[in-house]
């Protein structure tokens, strides 16, 4: 099989952790907790995402040399999502909600972490088919470390359309697209010749994911958690996601 190949199955594999961490979301939904469980889990994971894997890759990919271009694609990603935000529909202030708009704001967060998150996807299957072309085994090793902490997000996307009320079409096409960014992260490094590829572009993407990222914290799941009810398994959920992201670290 041509090393090629090879590639593009590894990233299309690291996909389906996303996968599988959907169906233990489904697997959960019918306990009321669950919603605070992930939105604790998706908190630490993004946090831990932020320090262990996007910010040292930044720095790898941009060095001090391209400094300004960090700040300016952080900012950026903030300031995309910041319009995005008031365009998504189902978008609520975060305010005393009922039920419905409860749902309908749980539905909006799960939407606009996608888009970070097919971003960020794209790129590190960019990585790891790079990897696998000079080192099949290191890309492989490589690949489940980052398969490990994409469960949690898998959990994290299924469990707030779901809990949103979402159409299962509207769940399934929206985890399908995060799961598969990872292959087309591939699949455009088989087209560019990923060896070619300027590291300032990568660690500008990767800025652009940071930015899109903080907003998700600091707008979106923060505020949710502030006013969680189930405050111990929202805490449960936050200790876990450390847990994962330091074993996908070890790994």
């Amino acid at each position: 099989m041509r090393i090629e190949i090879i590639g593009l199955v590894i990233t299309l594999l690291l996909g389906i952790f996303v996968l599988i961490g959907a169906l233990a979301a489904f697997l959960a939904s019918k306990k009321g907790q669950i919603t605070d469980f992930s939105l604790g889990l998706a908190f630490s994971v993004i946090i831990m995402l932020i320090i262990l894997d996007l910010v040292p890759d930044i720095i790898e990919h941009l060095g001090l040399k391209y400094i300004w271009l960090f700040l300016i694609f952080t900012f950026l990603g903030y300031a995309i999502l910041r319009v995005l935000d008031h365009f998504i529909p189902d978008h609520h202030e975060h305010h005393k909600m009922s039920k419905k708009e409860s749902n309908n704001n749980l539905a909006h967060i799960g939407v606009i972490s996608s888009v970070a998150l097919i971003i960020h996807n794209i790129v590190e299957g960019m990585a790891v088919y790079s990897t696998v072309l000079s080192d099949v085994s290191t890309g492989l090793m490589l690949a489940i470390g980052i398969g490990f902490h994409n469960l949690p997000l898998g959990m994290v996307i299924a469990t707030t359309f779901y809990q949103g009320n979402q159409k299962s079409m509207k769940i399934w096409l929206s985890i399908g697209g995060v799961a598969l960014s990872t292959l087309l992260g591939g699949i455009l490094s088989l087209f560019l010749n990923s060896r070619m590829v300027p590291e300032w572009v990568l660690g500008s993407l990767l800025s652009l994911t940071l930015g899109m990222l903080v907003f998700i914290l600091l707008s979106e799941l923060w505020p949710r958690l502030s006013q969680s009810k189930f405050k111990k398994e929202r805490n449960l959920g936050i200790g876990l996601g450390v847990i994962i992201m330091l074993i996908s670290l070890i790994i």
